[in-house]
């Protein structure tokens, strides 16, 4: 599966340093799983086999490093990672936690050797955490490395929430506590701003938005003829025309809401009858059960054969996918705080039914590419995807004004850009970082981590 998170922190390294910057990506836990080319340095930190291992037995958190390097290495990681089930929170609560707690958990070990190799680098002016869930390394690194950190706020509530009760509250409350290491936070909304703020009770003046960005490159519009399909009972010298097409592009997994689109497109195939619906997105060994659930319910409704899964595509297959689509929704349960799904849709000039919770209504607000509906309301979801699909103008109108948007102020060079200034901001003299991008190579040793 294709990691959001890895691919956003992918493309702004790269972006950063395309503004003439050093930016060095230290994965943790497991390699990135991108679908552009890997920006990290080949190494992997707080590898996730070590990390169970440490958690679940004393002996491994005494054992010489020489032992216990070889269980770090990518190719065996990505195996594991191959042949793993979905990560289920349920059975990660003290292992969560322990992490939370830095160099008191379980993990000291790996966390001296993430800092016996930050210290043999050139001194950054600032270090980036990926997500709140590893701010127990905050206090370590600024002391060892005397550099403000700075920390991504990017869908850790979901995660915590999903704790059993008997460890939910303990890690956040532990993470409250280690939150006040962090010099400064970027929340990827300002819906997700709000949540984070006041779930950590951040002060106003600690939380900075920036919008996520993606590479443009290669996301644009097919035009209507080259889209035209043939009818799947067409003969040889049928004219071609195009096929209504929804589109689904997310984890398949309860949480986005792939169950309620299927209930959407059974009542939206009632009135057109030549729908299809057409999914696409990550798909782990653990989503196997609720996608063949799906299936099965499609099969029963008779929808089968005019649906397609399409799982772990590659980048320039999911653009082609996204062309193929007249309307995507991705109709998620829980508190989304972005969803780069709606930039790749717009970025192809395909508008978005969105429910009006979370960072979708701020998103189409600041896009107008798509439309909202009352979260939960399928009957809404089907009205709303119907109305395009009858409307070629307004689908058209939505499509392009959203496309603008996305190449005006969400690619990743904004993103990057707007990053650069959060760094200055809480990083003060140390972060003496150019903005200029006809500066690059004449850069200094600093760097972002």
């Amino acid at each position: 599966m294709y990691c959001g998170a890895c691919m956003r922190d992918n493309a702004l390294v790269r972006a950063i340093r395309a503004l003439g910057h050093d930016a060095i990506l230290l994965p943790l836990y497991t390699p990135l799983t991108t679908d552009q080319p890997d920006q990290s340095n080949g190494r992997v930190f707080f590898g996730g086999l070590n990390v169970f291992l440490q958690h679940t037995s004393a002996i491994f958190r005494k054992i010489p490093a020489w032992l216990d390097r070889p269980l770090d290495a990518s190719p065996l990681l990505r195996l594991a990672g191959r042949f793993a089930a979905k990560t289920q929170p349920s059975a990660l609560g003290e292992l969560t936690i322990s992490v939370l707690r830095g160099e008191e958990g379980s993990h000291a070990k790996e966390l001296n050797r993430l800092l016996g190799w930050m210290s043999s680098q050139p001194r950054p002016d600032a270090i980036i955490l990926s997500n709140a869930l590893l701010c127990g390394l905050a206090a370590r690194l600024k002391q060892t490395l005397g550099a403000p950190v700075i920390c991504t706020l990017q869908g850790e509530d979901f995660f915590l929430d999903s704790l059993p009760e008997s460890h939910r509250e303990k890690a956040w409350s532990v993470l409250r506590e280690r939150a006040a290491d962090i010099n400064g936070f970027i929340a990827v909304s300002r819906y997700y701003a709000d949540v984070m703020s006041q779930r950590l009770s951040l002060p106003a003046e600690k939380v900075r938005v920036v919008y996520n960005g993606i590479d443009v490159a290669g996301y644009e519009p097919l035009p209507l003829v080259a889209r035209a399909s043939l009818p799947a009972n067409a003969s040889a010298g049928t004219e071609a025309r195009p096929t209504p097409t929804v589109g689904f592009l997310a984890r398949m997994a309860p949480e986005k809401g792939l169950h309620t689109l299927i209930d959407a497109f059974e009542a939206v195939h009632a009135k057109i009858p030549d729908v299809r619906l057409r999914i696409a997105g990550s798909k782990t060994p653990g989503d196997e059960p609720f996608v063949k659930k799906m299936t099965e319910k499609l099969k029963s409704a008779g929808l089968l054969p005019q649906v397609e899964f399409l799982p772990n595509l590659s980048r320039q297959k999911k653009i082609e996918f996204l062309q193929s689509l007249d309307v995507l929704s991705v109709p998620a349960e829980y508190g989304e705080s972005f969803g780069l799904y709606v930039l790749e849709a717009l970025a192809c000039g395909v508008p978005v039914v969105q429910p009006r919770h979370a960072a979708f209504p701020e998103l189409l607000e600041a896009t107008g590419g798509g439309i909202l509906y009352a979260p939960g309301r399928v009957d809404e979801l089907a009205e709303g995807i119907y109305s395009l699909l009858k409307d070629p103008r307004r689908r058209a109108a939505l499509g392009a004004a959203g496309r603008a948007s996305v190449l005006a102020r969400f690619t990743q060079e904004q993103m990057a850009r707007d990053v650069i200034g959060v760094v200055q901001a809480f990083a003060g003299a140390r972060a003496d970082l150019k903005t200029d991008s006809s500066l690059q190579g004449n850069h200094d040793q600093r760097s972002i981590s």
